[in-house]
């Protein structure tokens, strides 16, 4: 397993080995014990697989909030995307600032964000399959989300002239400067 650390602490990148022959390959996506070993230690209660259709399809920017928040270990099943996290810890240095990353099948890569971190993606493919560990249960009423497209952030989706499919919660989702992070840098 490759461990690459981002522009943001605590948001890693995580390549697991293939190993293939005419069959086609085995990948060790999770090992709980070698994560462990690397200074990883998350206990993951939940795994999701979302289908996205069409492309262009922008989920996020999401987050659960504590008691219940989520850290999470996202992968692509199929397909591709482009995965983000922000960071909304309140004190930390790189609070509202972004890292994402092509997420594919052809890749292999992971992003584990931790929690206090906001959470998205947007389809490059159509019927992109992603597939993540959450370290928490979903609770509906700590269930929150922030605008993809909020201008403090900043993010560059890459979308060209590709419209963004989105739920109606994103769609009305709130600006990073009118949400107030129940989050806190420990640093």
């Amino acid at each position: 397993m490759q461990i690459e650390q981002t522009s943001l602490p605590g948001v890693v990148i995580l390549t697991p080995a293939r190993f293939g022959d005419h069959r086609g390959f085995f990948s060790e996506s999770w090992n709980r014990q070698r994560m462990q070993e690397a200074g990883i230690d998350i206990d993951f209660v939940q795994d999701n697989h979302s289908l996205s259709a069409q492309v262009g399809t922008v989920r996020g920017l999401h987050f659960q909030s504590p008691p219940h928040a989520q850290a999470k270990l996202v992968r692509c099943g199929k397909g591709r995307l482009f995965d983000v996290a922000v960071d909304v810890r309140k004190g930390s240095p790189s609070y509202g600032k972004w890292f994402g990353i092509e997420l594919s099948f052809e890749n292999g890569k992971q992003l584990l964000i931790p929690a206090g971190f906001l959470h998205g993606f947007v389809t490059r493919e159509p019927d992109t399959e992603i597939i993540y560990k959450c370290s928490d249960y979903y609770a509906p009423e700590c269930d929150g989300a922030v605008r993809f497209d909020d201008p403090d952030i900043g993010i560059d989706w890459a979308m060209g002239d590709v419209a963004p499919v989105l739920s109606e919660k994103d769609a009305k989702a709130q600006l990073l400067r009118d949400f107030d992070s129940p989050f806190t840098f420990d640093g």
